[in-house]
């Protein structure tokens, strides 16, 4: 078994320390019944809290020990059945019941006690002859999954590990499909295209690069996903307008347009810029969104040739 997880590697983190819970669980049992004592390891939690003697209701127990309301309530049930709860309504509220230890759950705690020095002598022995303390690595490895999850973490490394395979380019007569296709489906989305899109879209050539502009591409797995132009302004404020600036919904989520959105900044700002400007609609909130992430501040008062547009911003380079 062994070969197995030296194969698989820490991937198999999940299954390796189920097998181990799964061993020590089976151990639980026989130690339960070497002492005499008919409880089921899974109920242990809910005695152990029970065991000063305040009744609970299940919500309460829920959270004290961080097991879900229907993992106690199964417990519970099967406890009532074994006889060591029963239960009594709560004072403050007649409609709610409570649990708390039976005759026989409190000669059951009793045993417990015993057999509570034994259990913790045996565990400070495996300790003692570790290499390492596992029951500060399992503090601490809650701690940081508390703070991002593995689901999480792993979402991260699967975006980092997808943007390996991202290039951004300069545009070639080869992308003008791609580069209309994306920005008119995010457009058709919600609106009609206007006539500004289809100088821009139709024409590229003619209406952005021989204006001084610039269009990039990002590529992922050589697949254009993504576009984004800097369109070269006649105006004494901006030096450029980002703009057409569209990723293809089946990527969306991989960080794709901030990285699209970054390198063009950093374009415009080896080409002399000192300030970019943009437009869009408040209903683009993911859009929005990144554009303030990456460091877009809004500001009104300029025209536009768009309809549809609702806010504009600027960067300060």
């Amino acid at each position: 078994m062994i070969d197995f997880f030296d194969k698989t590697g820490k991937m198999a983190i999940g299954s390796r320390l189920r097998m181990l819970t799964d061993r020590i669980t089976e151990d639980a049992t026989c130690i339960y019944k070497l002492y005499g004592i008919e409880i089921r390891p899974k109920w242990f939690p809910v005695f152990f809290v029970l065991m000063d003697g305040r009744a609970r209701g299940i919500t309460t127990i829920a959270k004290e020990i961080g097991h879900s309301h229907p993992s106690v309530s199964n417990i519970v049930k099967e406890m009532l059945v074994a006889k060591l709860l029963k239960e009594e309504k709560d004072k403050q509220d007649a409609r709610k019941t409570l649990v708390l230890l039976s005759v026989k759950g409190k000669r059951t705690a009793e045993q417990l006690k015993v057999q509570f020095e034994d259990v913790s002598n045996a565990v400070e022995e495996i300790s003692s002859q570790a290499n390492h303390d596992l029951w500060e690595a399992i503090v601490d490895w809650e701690k940081l999954l508390h703070e991002k999850s593995l689901y999480s973490r792993v979402k991260e490394a699967r975006r980092l590990r997808e943007l390996k395979e991202v290039r951004i380019i300069d545009y070639t007569p080869q992308y003008q499909e791609a580069f209309r296709a994306l920005n008119k489906t995010w457009i058709t989305t919600y609106w009609e295209m206007e006539e500004a899109d289809y100088k821009a879209l139709d024409h590229p050539q003619e209406y952005i690069l021989d204006k001084g502009g610039r269009i990039f591409i990002a590529l992922y797995k050589d697949e254009p996903v993504g576009v984004c132009a800097l369109l070269k302004m006649n105006d004494p404020q901006y030096d450029y307008e980002l703009a057409k600036y569209a990723v293809d919904p089946k990527v969306q989520g991989l960080g794709i347009g901030t990285l699209l959105g970054q390198t063009v900044i950093d374009a415009a700002r080896t080409m002399g810029a000192g300030k970019l400007y943009l437009e869009s609609n408040t209903i683009l909130q993911p859009a929005l969104h990144i554009y303030r992430k990456l460091g877009f501040t809004e500001v009104c008062g300029h025209s536009t040739p768009y309809d549809r547009c609702n806010i504009q911003m600027e960067l300060i380079l």
